[in-house]
């Protein structure tokens, strides 16, 4: 009988095991452009070209900045999100003096990382992991949990806060507001977490040219309004200059892997890593791609890398690190994985962490485990469109862990 574990990312991965398990992860809905609409950017003297507060046709507009803990604005670009009851949004950009502004009321566009959980894990990712009888799990699924219907002005109960890897950010509350309040909503800041290597932050950025700096800043304003193609000329003028510009490539990557050209997304997040080792934004990314491919011993390096620098800040990488070590059969390392990831995601936006897990367990023949991952996953992504088929994968683990529970008490007879 075939064994296999199949993830699939926008084409599917596949190995063998008795009975298949099958996880699809969502791709974040919406757009994944540039940077958010109808944002204009501060001008020269950091304050907003845009419009002011009441003028913006209902929609509430915000203004503020982002500092490091000491003192000095971040290097490099820092995504601004917008929580409310829990459930995250990516809004925008800082700009190079950490500034950043947007409208409330109007979608972004705002091209998205691997890590960012949106509706579902980045990717549609299907795995099909064998358990000895637990059918396919189909559907696109139930990533982050988000209330429903949620018009962008209620903001009584929402926060922003900036999002950099190796650092914790403040949150600054923005509701209850009206049109007509100052739109400043003051300095977010980031303090640097303890015992992480990696950072978002390239060290590289800061021995960049001048030259260099000027396209790779120009990149960053053609992503804002959303123009990819001039945003990857600029990118690429910027590493031509300087190759060693760990963040140019990453940025380029990102564009090549947008537009589907995964060959040169793949050469330029690796490009990104050899100029800079410690700068964990390429590898995430670089672990979707490697997921794509079905690439298992890769995906589990480029993973275990990852985790040694950051543990703290990628429930993703714990998915992807627990699929390619299930595909290449340590069970072991796939459950510490699988759990830990569980572990750092808290406010459960990530229930496929509950899949994988359960495939895992399904595979040790602990099916009692199994059907309560499975549980769990049901009512963390009660909406899911795989709710149904999972309904039926409990009800066969259940069934199987009352087969294994009466052979057990069966052999325990004298």
């Amino acid at each position: 009988m075939q064994t296999g574990i199949r993830l699939r990312g926008f084409a599917g991965l596949a190995v063998g095991i008795a009975v298949s398990l099958q996880i699809v992860c969502a791709q974040k809905t919406g757009p994944t452009t540039g940077g958010p609409t109808g944002n204009p950017p501060p001008n020269s003297t950091g304050q907003p070209t845009g419009p002011v507060p009441g003028s913006l046709n209902g929609n509430i507009y915000l203004i503020g900045k982002v500092m490091l803990d000491d003192g000095t604005p971040p290097q490099d670009s820092v995504t601004i999100e917008r929580v409310c009851g829990g459930a995250p949004r990516a809004l925008g950009y800082t700009d190079q003096k950490g500034r950043f502004s947007f409208q409330i009321g109007l979608t972004a566009s705002v091209m998205q990382d691997a890590s960012e959980g949106g509706t579902g894990l980045p990717g549609t990712n299907r795995i099909s992991m064998g358990a000895g009888a637990m059918g396919a799990i189909g559907g696109m699924g139930a990533g982050p949990s988000r209330t429903p219907n949620m018009p962008d002005m209620q903001l009584a109960n929402c926060d922003l806060r900036a999002v950099l890897a190796g650092f914790r950010s403040d949150s600054v509350g923005v509701g209850p507001r009206r049109l007509m309040d100052d739109p400043d909503v003051g300095t977010i800041v980031l303090h640097r977490l303890a015992n992480v290597e990696g950072s978002a932050i390239s060290l590289t950025s800061l021995q960049a040219p001048n030259e260099a700096r000027r396209a790779y800043q120009r990149g960053l304003q053609e992503v804002r309004k959303a123009k990819l193609a001039e945003a990857g000329k600029e990118f690429r003028k910027a590493v031509d200059i300087y190759p060693n510009y760990a963040v140019a490539w990453y940025e380029l990557g990102r564009i090549q892997q947008r537009n589907g050209e995964t060959e040169p997304a793949r050469e330029s997040f690796t490009r990104a890593m050899a100029a800079d080792a410690k700068f964990v934004s390429p590898y995430l990314q670089l672990a979707e791609l490697q997921a794509q491919a079905e690439n298992w011993p890769a995906l589990g390096e480029t993973t275990g890398k990852l985790l040694k620098l950051d543990a703290v800040d990628y429930p993703m990488a714990y998915f992807y690190d627990a699929t390619a070590n299930l595909n290449l059969g340590q069970l072991d390392t796939a459950e510490t994985s699988a759990r830990a990831g569980q572990k750092l995601d808290a406010p459960h936006r990530y229930p496929k962490l509950e899949q994988v897990l359960a495939a895992v367990l399904a595979r040790k023949k602990d099916y009692a485990g199994a059907a309560a991952q499975i549980r769990s996953y049901l009512l963390l992504a009660p909406g899911a469109e795989d709710a149904a088929q999972m309904k039926k994968e409990l009800a066969e683990m259940e069934r199987l862990s009352g087969i294994h529970q009466q052979a057990k008490a069966a052999a325990a007879q004298p």
